[in-house]
């Protein structure tokens, strides 16, 4: 994993299965993403090296630590506003997940909340 970008990626992969499954393991992260077991191995010993999981020994179950989830439900919310603005100004739905999903990496933080003030007040 040599990209933030990477680590977003597999925060976020992690949040969304641990909202559809009660244990998490690499082996899920393996299935959700179609990478190679190898890779998943590095990238997730590296975010436990960062201090965003924990990986049990004992049965492989990944758990977030606090500032992990923290920052998994901050990429996941960049995903979901920006998904929101794109389907709003006439997107497709999968076109506007597809493109959400490069934009959420790379936008900065003072124009994230820019647009996320404009999608919450556009209603």
């Amino acid at each position: 994993m040599r990209t933030k970008e990477s680590e977003e990626m597999y925060l976020e992969t992690i949040y969304l299965l641990k909202n559809q499954k009660p244990s998490v393991r690499s082996v899920d992260i393996v299935e959700s993403m179609d990478y190679a077991k190898s890779s998943v191995s590095r990238g997730v010993n590296l975010l436990q090296k960062k201090g965003y999981i924990t990986i049990s020994h004992e049965s492989g179950e990944i758990n977030f630590t606090k500032e992990g989830y923290q920052r998994a439900v901050e990429i996941y919310e960049r995903h979901e506003v920006i998904t929101s603005l794109l389907v709003s100004l006439g997107a497709e739905k999968k076109s506007a997940e597809e493109n959400a999903c490069r934009i959420e990496h790379v936008i900065s933080k003072d124009v994230f909340e820019i647009i996320k003030n404009y999608v919450k007040n556009k209603d």
